[in-house]
């Protein structure tokens, strides 16, 4: 039995993270990232300290609408602050903060599940 979900082949999944980049759905990219189901975009943010509402634009505006975005922050997980928080909280989405890793993993998972998942990823 396996114990995790196969993402369809019409979705984008990460095959691996670390030196710099990344490899999803078999293409190899060496700059953050925004992961959606359809599509992977290059996300022009290379410091978790520099996030703001308008960096995650490409996100509120994705049809069909994006339900949770996992934040890469890069080798460790970083506080959101409580207003920024608030801002994209209040254009309907929900956020977590989780090191590149993690966010890679649990983006497969979530997506693997169906779930209207994205993640703006940091390279580690």
């Amino acid at each position: 039995m396996d114990l995790l979900p196969r993402i369809p082949t019409d979705r984008q999944s990460i095959n691996a993270y670390g030196d710099g980049g990344f490899r999803i759905t078999g293409k190899h990219w060496t700059e953050s990232v925004l992961v959606f189901p359809g599509q992977t975009m290059p996300w022009g943010l290379a410091d978790i300290a520099a996030l703001t509402a308008q960096s995650l634009e490409p996100v509120f505006t994705m049809d069909p609408a994006v339900e949770l975005l996992l934040i890469g922050c890069g080798p460790s997980m970083v506080f959101i602050n409580k207003a920024l928080r608030a801002e994209i909280r209040a254009r309907g989405l929900i956020i977590e903060a989780l090191d590149t890793g993690a966010a890679c993993r649990t983006y497969n998972l979530l997506m693997g599940e169906g779930r209207r998942v994205a993640a703006a990823l940091i390279p580690v």
